[in-house]
Parts: C-alpha cells; sequence; structure tokens
C-alpha cells in the first residue's frame, strides 16, 4: 500500500512531470523579480522549501549559493535531481509544518514559493516558529500566497497578508516587502500573487 501523501502535497505526484514542464518554462528571475533585492550576497546559505522541480534552486546555486531543496513529493524531488545536478544542492525529503530534520540558525535566506497556502490555518500557526528559527540573525524569509481559484485535486486556503505578517511579527520576524495581489509571471486572470519579505533580527 503506497503511503499517503504529506498535508499539501496532493495531487503533484500524478501530476509532477506536467508541473516540471510548467515550473521549468517560466524562469527564475521572472517569478522573483520583485524579491531579487532581498536575496543574500554570495556565498549564503540558502533552503528551498518545496523546491518542486529544481528551477529556483538551481537558479540560487548558480549564483554562487549552498543550496538546501526541501521537496517532500519524492516524484518531483527525484526528477528535480536528475534535471539539475550541482554540488551546491543538497536534496532533503521533508515537509512543513515541522521541517524536523533542518538545524536551527542555519540559512542566510529561506524561500517559501508557492507553499504557504497548502497548510491549514493550524498548521500556519504551527510552520512559522520552526521556520523562522532557521535563521541565522540578520537573515532573511521571502515567500508567496496565491489567491484565486483552487485547481482540481489541490488542497489550498485562502490566506491573507495580514495573517502572514502577524505570525511572522509573533516568531521575531520583521516586515521588509509587502507586494498585494501582483499578477503571477504567467498571467492568469483568475489568480493572483502576494509577495512578503521578512528579516530576523541581527
Amino acid at each position: 500500500m503506497s503511503a499517503s501523501p504529506v498535508s499539501g502535497t496532493e495531487g503533484y505526484a500524478a501530476e509532477a512531470a506536467a508541473l516540471i514542464r510548467q515550473y521549468e518554462a517560466i524562469p527564475f528571475a521572472a517569478v522573483h523579480r520583485e524579491v531579487l533585492p532581498l536575496l543574500p550576497a554570495a556565498p549564503a546559505r540558502v533552503l528551498d522549501v518545496g523546491a518542486g522541480s529544481g528551477r529556483d534552486a538551481a537558479a540560487v546555486a548558480a549564483l554562487g549559493h549552498a543550496v538546501v531543496a526541501v521537496e517532500p513529493t519524492a516524484a518531483l524531488r527525484l526528477a528535480a535531481m536528475a534535471l539539475h545536478p550541482s554540488p551546491r544542492i543538497a536534496w532533503v525529503a521533508d515537509s512543513l509544518p515541522d521541517l524536523a530534520g533542518l538545524p536551527a540558525g542555519d540559512f542566510d535566506l529561506v524561500m517559501l514559493t508557492a507553499v504557504w497556502m497548502h497548510l491549514d490555518a493550524g498548521q500556519r500557526h504551527r510552520a512559522m516558529p520552526p521556520v523562522a528559527r532557521l535563521l541565522r540573525p540578520g537573515g532573511r524569509l521571502v515567500l508567496s500566497l496565491r489567491h484565486g481559484p483552487v485547481p482540481a485535486g489541490r488542497r489550498m486556503f485562502e490566506v491573507t497578508a495580514e495573517e502572514t505578517i502577524a505570525l511572522a511579527a509573533a516568531a521575531g520576524l520583521r516586515l521588509l516587502l509587502r507586494l498585494d495581489r501582483r499578477p503571477g509571471a504567467r498571467a492568469r486572470p483568475d489568480a493572483c500573487w502576494t509577495r512578503l519579505g521578512f528579516e530576523a533580527a541581527p
């Protein structure tokens, strides 16, 4: 009997091949252009949570950073490892809300791209403190929230910027950037994104 998917990853294994093509068709810089100024100078330690096809992990590694790429869906993780082989990327099978296998205070940047809205309210409250603890003093967290209809077979929730900012503040993170309901790199009339950036106390 196959294991149940990690909560929030429903639908991703079955659609892995199509999703990888979709993710890889959009350049890293197009997806992240609004938060690129928050990236640390190389070399730094970067954590990419929900790394998917490895597009972002590979781009960040190419900038000279050491990347830990967390992807709980084996079909995506194994394909990404083959697609983006790099000595600067370490792949980990782990997941929110706990990320229990990662050392605290180890990262200059944590990226949560199109991940946070897969967590329900209880999971979001539980997840923010562990995420914050992963950051070094002065480290940064960048995340995106999707707004719009939930694709068939997926598990997503409508998450507000206000809730996310409050959770981050309670975990000791200061808001650096808030961009509300912007179109994505592949613009869809029924979906938009909020982008947030935070910083841990130095």
